[in-house]
């Protein structure tokens, strides 16, 4: 595997160094390391059990790390909360979207950050952002943004909560499993929603097993297998078999040509 970076010399938005974490006896992530550039869609994979939830929390700031070094834009940053991660422009997306169903879609978007105008909410500015926050994402499907949520289709949920994520100035999204439980039409479009986030110049880290959704999107591929990060690069260095070698044993005896393997097109 190439060594991480962002394939043009650059420094990676979040560079994450030697990452361990512990509970109790248990020792769930063993020095990890990972880059995720801005402008890619860095795809997390591996077994149920390999440690992605748990990477997820630590760079998300539910969980504090016991050892390890996160750098922010080359710079080290200790993110202790979710309000920290918030304010370096880190916006997770969890797979149950904390949306709350009897909302719609603007007090969704705002939801513990609702905006006040002489001490009463002013839904006219919170209409027009959320609504330009849609249109800029090309969310086209919802009848009207002030439809309850709980009547949506999956994919136009997801495709809410990811709105909801990039409102704040966010820099970096998290996306866990977005297409779990999705139709084949809501889940090309919450992929192409995925592609808009990357074209942006954000950057994206894809956490999924559907193996077709990683290669559809990625431009990077990092496998987490009993804790340990175990392969890294760019797409093109691995094909469907390689990746599931390194999910389920840690290792791959396969060289995939530039250009040959499981990547876009494929």
């Amino acid at each position: 595997m190439s060594d991480p970076g962002d394939g043009a010399g650059g420094e990676p938005l979040l560079k994450v160094r030697g990452l361990d974490k512990h509970f109790g006896a248990v020792q769930a992530l063993y020095h990890v390391d990972l880059d995720l550039p801005a402008g890619q869609i860095t795809a997390l994979t591996g077994d149920n059990g390999a440690g992605k939830s748990v990477f997820t929390r630590c760079i998300s700031g539910i969980h504090p790390p016991d050892h390890g070094q996160i750098y922010w834009e080359g710079r080290p940053v200790h993110i202790r909360s979710a309000r920290d991660a918030s304010r370096l422009g880190i916006e997770t997306v969890y797979q149950d979207l904390a949306l709350a169903d009897n909302l719609d879609i603007v007090q969704n978007m705002f939801l513990g950050r609702e905006r006040l105008r002489r001490r009463l909410l002013d839904e006219d500015a919170m209409e027009h952002e959320a609504s330009s926050t849609l249109a800029g994402l090309r969310v086209t499907t919802v009848r009207s943004i002030r439809q309850p949520v709980g009547s949506l289709s999956g994919g136009q949920r997801q495709s809410v909560a990811v709105a909801k994520a990039v409102m704040w100035n966010s820099r970096l999204v998290i996306l866990d499993e977005p297409t779990a439980a999705l139709g084949v039409v809501q889940t090309k479009q919450v992929l192409e929603l995925v592609q808009r986030l990357r074209d942006k110049g954000l950057a994206v880290m894809l956490i999924s097993h559907n193996l077709n959704d990683v290669f559809e999107v990625a431009d990077r591929i990092a496998v987490l297998q009993l804790g340990r990060m175990v392969a890294e690069g760019p797409v093109a260095e691995f094909d469907r078999q390689s990746l599931v070698e390194y999910m389920t044993t840690g290792a791959s005896s396969r060289e995939v040509a530039a250009g040959a393997g499981g990547g876009k097109g494929a």
